[in-house]
């Protein structure tokens, strides 16, 4: 589960462990937008000694950040970010099904040197048109990809599409479901900048769990226990879901695909839903 992923610039070492016991679900490495060009190096620097000394955890999970992989930072990046220790890569400004399988390339090469006993998984950015537009391929390109992940500043600022225009915010979020669902995977939701406007990013999050996000990026510390709370389903969706697979039971006994409650009609999607929400793994 990351209902909640935390951002920590990896040129702010002095970070590093608090975020590690922030409550998030995952931290973020950053070696990205959060580290001037000049700076990269040292926040290699920083991030490898860190990752080098960890063994493996659970909770939170850790990912790093990188560069784009068709910048001249990839390599390097990867070089300090696969570790025993760390979860999954965050490839931002995905653009192609290419971009990573040439990321997986790279990252398999470190993790043969260094013995690395599972491959790590690869969460693509999505980040500019073309990058929407071949989301499903992306999501389908490899079977380290966990999931699909939206940046709504890349991918809108450029193009003067309003950060608050909402119904361009939730058609791209859905399209990016539908693609990541071509492939059975999640889908993530972007930064919220202000993050001093608690009730906006909470709107923000509910909107995106409404379209089947299970989870959000956390630019600062006060977001984390508003993720956590939106993305776990309510006692009303469990109870809800419980009621469900009874009535679906007691149809099943009679030999009927199909019964009702309250008047709704209850069939397969539904029954699949309900197994979903209760973590029933045959869903």
């Amino acid at each position: 589960m990351m209902r909640s992923k935390l951002f920590v610039p990896a040129i702010r070492p002095e970070l590093f462990e608090k975020a590690t016991k922030s409550g998030a679900d995952a931290v973020c490495f950053d070696l990205e937008d959060s580290v001037a060009p000049a700076r990269k190096v040292e926040a290699r620097d920083h991030l490898q000694s860190y990752l080098r000394e960890r063994q493996s955890i659970d909770q939170p999970l850790l990912l790093v950040r990188t560069n784009p992989v068709t910048s001249a930072d990839f390599e390097q990046d990867a070089d300090c970010a696969v570790w025993k220790s760390i979860s999954a890569i965050v490839l931002p400004k995905v653009e192609s099904a290419e971009d990573v399988r040439a990321s997986a390339d790279i990252i398999a090469k470190f993790e043969r040197s260094r013995n690395l006993p599972a491959p790590l998984g690869i969460l693509p950015t999505i980040e500019s048109p073309r990058g929407l537009r071949f989301a499903a391929e992306i999501a389908l390109s490899s079977p380290r990809v966990l999931g699909l992940q939206i940046g709504f500043a890349d991918l809108l600022e450029p193009l003067g599409v309003a950060q608050s225009n909402v119904a361009a915010r939730n058609q791209i979020r859905l399209t990016l479901r539908l693609a990541a669902a071509e492939a059975h995977l999640d889908c993530y939701d972007s930064a919220y900048a202000n993050f001093k406007d608690i009730s906006g990013y909470e709107d923000e999050l509910r909107a995106s769990r409404s379209l089947g996000f299970v989870g959000a990026s956390c630019i600062h510390p006060s977001q984390i226990p508003i993720a956590n709370r939106v993305f776990v389903a309510t006692s009303e969706e469990l109870v809800s879901a419980a009621r469900i697979l009874e009535a679906a039971e007691q149809a099943a006994q009679k030999g009927v695909a199909v019964t009702s409650i309250d008047g709704a009609m209850i069939d397969a999607p539904f029954i699949r839903r309900a197994r979903k929400l209760l973590g029933k793994k045959d869903y």
